[in-house]
């Protein structure tokens, strides 16, 4: 029997064993503790989440994208993966903070540091900034307006804590619109305009969940790709689960209300 034809790998640097694996259409990831620097954005995305979708959707040197990069985490994944990177935030002070890790991460690395920015801006306006040609986005919006609902016991702890409990106060922050269908527009249009910026073939990889609001539920993951898939290919999702927080027992002896513990991660591609 002759040999299996060799299949040259386009996309990533992994062997088969480990592309098979990310291959799953769900996992569970549960993010360990936060650093203290990190705290006091609401909704930090863990750098080792992002390192898996990075190593798979990259080769090393390539260029990722993070148009919302928070405290920083898909920048400080990407160049511990050996890319280079871009994060573009609009809060001062988790640009502030996610330009203090970048920096101590490249000091940390030395020569071999991979080249790395962060610009404090609005995604909406990326024309503004001289960015390179992405091969990769990785990103998280924000969930609608959800962090201005006061009842949670998670923002009672960090309002006692002098954490914050909404990204920002910037009417241009997409956390701050209460209409739910101009938020999906806007976001979805942020996202289409990334294009311009994007090589042909280049993958984005948008982490999103539904949410509730007022006794009912907005997909929200599920509307993103609707319209997001009008400029892009949706080409698949993988389930992200997290099994290490506390249930609690909403609506109980009243109505069917579930504990969320989960997000999808969206994969879109830009073939124009």
């Amino acid at each position: 029997m002759s040999n299996p034809r060799h299949v040259r790998n386009r996309l990533n640097g992994l062997t088969s064993k480990d592309w098979l694996k990310f291959q799953k259409s769900w996992f569970i990831h549960n993010p360990p503790p936060r650093q203290a620097g990190v705290l006091r954005h609401p909704a930090k995305f863990p750098e080792s989440l992002a390192s898996e979708f990075i190593q798979f959707f990259t080769h090393a040197e390539d260029w990722v994208l993070d148009p919302m990069v928070g405290t920083g985490s898909a920048v400080v994944a990407a160049l511990h993966a050996g890319r280079r990177a871009v994060g573009v935030e609009l809060n001062p002070s988790y640009a502030a903070i996610a330009r203090q890790r970048l920096a101590e991460l490249q000091t940390e690395l030395g020569d071999s540091a991979p080249e790395g920015h962060l610009i404090e801006g609005d995604a909406a306006h990326l024309e503004d900034f001289a960015l390179p040609v992405f091969d990769y986005v990785l990103t998280s919006p924000p969930y609608w307006d959800m962090l201005h609902a006061r009842g949670a016991d998670t923002q009672r702890r960090r309002r006692a804590a002098d954490l914050d409990v909404v990204y920002s106060d910037d009417p241009a922050d997409l956390g701050n619109l209460h209409n739910y269908d101009v938020f999906l527009d806007r976001l979805a249009s942020i996202y289409s305009g990334l294009s311009r910026w994007l090589r042909p073939g280049a993958y984005l990889t948008v982490i999103v969940k539904n949410i509730k609001k007022g006794g009912r539920i907005y997909p929200l993951a599920w509307d993103l790709a609707r319209l997001v898939g009008g400029f892009y290919t949706l080409k698949d999702e993988k389930i992200w689960c997290q099994d290490n927080i506390r249930l609690a027992p909403y609506g109980f002896g009243n109505a069917w209300v579930s504990n969320t513990f989960h997000h999808y991660c969206l994969q879109f591609r830009y073939e124009p």
